[in-house]
């Protein structure tokens, strides 16, 4: 839908989904921060709080994921996430040197937003990267720690719960040094904050 050269791009199911995901990443990061290096004399909050609050955004973020994925399934937003091998390479290219040299010039993005494309093509294979698989490993982790008991007990004479506590650090990294960057990139735009205000609105 367009109207006076705006495009609706965000329906209010994925801003609802984009505003629990995002307030529930940053709890898990700020406590997942503090469960990982708390010792005696240094906690951000108190660790048996962090736990809690650790466990509850979980929760919610398992449940918008799953919101998400619905969403994505039975809305014409899953056009934006399907995969075409065909060219890829060389639009990755174009795109990659756009963000290092391009926009350095003020020159006109390669793939602009328009009601077909709503990423361009590293932001749509990174989000489906982290989307539908980083993202589904850490719930699933995260749920095996909640419930040890569904672990195995040894894996290649290794403790199962220390092996999945240690995919789900590794994949919480991943994902929080993508949040970092896809705050970054959330600022280009005709106005650093434009891109904030469509998310919010709804309408590009």
């Amino acid at each position: 839908m367009t109207t006076e050269g705006k495009i609706y791009l965000y329906p209010v199911w994925l801003r609802i989904w984009h505003a629990l995901n995002a307030l529930g990443i940053l709890v898990l990061i700020y406590t997942g921060l503090n469960m990982q290096f708390a010792k005696p004399g240094f906690e951000l909050i108190r660790f048996d709080l962090a736990v809690t609050l650790h466990n509850y955004a979980g929760i919610i973020v398992s449940i918008s994921y799953l919101m998400f994925f619905i969403g994505n399934m039975i809305t014409s937003n899953k056009k934006f996430y399907r995969i075409k091998p065909k060219g890829l390479r060389k639009r990755l290219f174009k795109q990659a040197r756009y963000y290092v040299y391009g926009m350095f010039k003020n020159e006109a993005p390669p793939y602009p937003i328009s009601e077909k494309r709503k990423f361009n093509p590293i932001q749509k294979y990174t989000y489906v990267a982290v989307m539908y698989l980083l993202v589904p490993v850490i719930i699933i982790t995260g749920i095996a720690l909640l419930f040890p008991e569904l672990i195995i007990e040894e894996a290649y004479n290794m403790s199962g719960i220390f092996l999945t506590a240690l995919l789900h650090a590794i994949i919480g990294f991943f994902i929080s040094i993508f949040l970092i960057i896809h705050l970054y990139f959330a600022t280009i735009g005709k106005k650093p904050t434009s891109n904030f205000k469509s998310i919010v609105t709804g309408w590009h």
